[in-house]
């Protein structure tokens, strides 16, 4: 598995706040995003990088676990545990009959590396250890932007991870920041290892005139006295179209009315839908003529 420095991709040195992450993974993030740079596949590729240094990087105990042991820092927790299995007196390791040596302290990757592949790979079959534990390999994390109305059906998409193109079906009624998980698309296993996943956490702009929640739509809808206190049809917008709709005499501002199955798709629930909900909101006359305000006082007397 290839070194990756994580710094170099976000224009960082080790000694970087998290502050400094965050801006520079901010900056570099629209500089590469694919939306700014379609078609250019280095540009998504560099994107992907972005995403997996800042992923790392932006995680103090991963970060800590990357700086001690560089390209197997995901395997440190193994590493730890094996080197106490394995510890001799005054902490030194037998190295098939060489010259014992002692480690304390941190690790450079070339160090952990060789004592790694020392420790898990051809040295433990040596001394009769049986089969070298695999290790999966790393998990590579991607974000994919998409507007609302592109989740409301199931679509197919082809992403390009690492250069390669991998092509996946998005299932309709997908949320915003929801994650799923490509197996075998990662990083290279070790030891033979299986291969890592592919994280992808969804990012959904909504802009639409509707409020969603889960599977459930809302919106608000005007409709003018005269319409509020007689009743009426009036034609409203749904998620698929325009439909009419009765509205009961004397409703009040506020009032909230169901359209069963006019929502949003359920996610992995092949025809089935959530509601959308209206609330009306009474709209006042404005500009009233002479006439009009003595037809007003006339029902206010009839009131009182």
């Amino acid at each position: 598995m290839d070194f990756i420095d994580y710094y170099k991709i976000l224009e960082l040195d080790k000694s970087a706040s998290q502050a400094d992450i965050k801006k520079a993974y901010r900056k570099l993030a629209r500089k590469y995003h694919p939306d700014l740079n379609p078609n250019d596949k280095s540009a998504q590729a560099k994107f992907q990088q972005i995403n997996e240094a800042n992923e790392v990087l932006s995680d103090p105990e991963k970060r800590k676990k990357y700086d001690q042991y560089g390209k197997d820092w995901q395997h440190a927790e193994q590493f730890e545990k094996a080197k106490q299995q394995q510890q001799y007196s005054g902490g030194s390791f037998n190295r098939g009959g060489r010259q014992q040596q002692q480690y304390s302290g941190s690790f450079d990757e070339d160090t952990f590396s060789d004592f790694f592949e020392q420790m898990f790979g051809g040295g433990a079959r040596r001394r009769g250890a049986g089969r070298s534990p695999q290790f999966k390999g790393q998990d590579f994390n991607a974000e994919l932007q998409l507007n609302l109305k592109d989740v409301y059906t199931s679509q197919k998409q082809t992403l390009t991870v690492n250069g390669k193109n991998i092509r996946l079906t998005i299932p309709a009624g997908v949320e915003n920041g929801q994650t799923i998980r490509i197996k075998g698309h990662g990083g290279p296993g070790m030891q033979g290892g299986p291969k890592g996943d592919l994280l992808i956490t969804f990012k959904i702009v909504n802009n639409t005139a509707f409020k969603r929640e889960k599977e459930n739509l809302y919106s608000e809808e005007e409709i003018n006295l005269y319409t509020a206190l007689l009743g009426g049809e009036i034609t409203i917008n749904t998620f698929t179209g325009k439909v009419k709709l009765k509205v009961k005499p004397e409703t009040q501002s506020g009032t909230q009315v169901k359209l069963k199955g006019k929502g949003f798709p359920k996610y992995k629930k092949e025809g089935e839908f959530g509601d959308l909900y209206i609330t009306y909101k009474v709209k006042m006359p404005t500009k009233l003529t002479k006439k009009e305000k003595e037809l007003f006082h006339e029902l206010q007397k009839l009131r009182s």
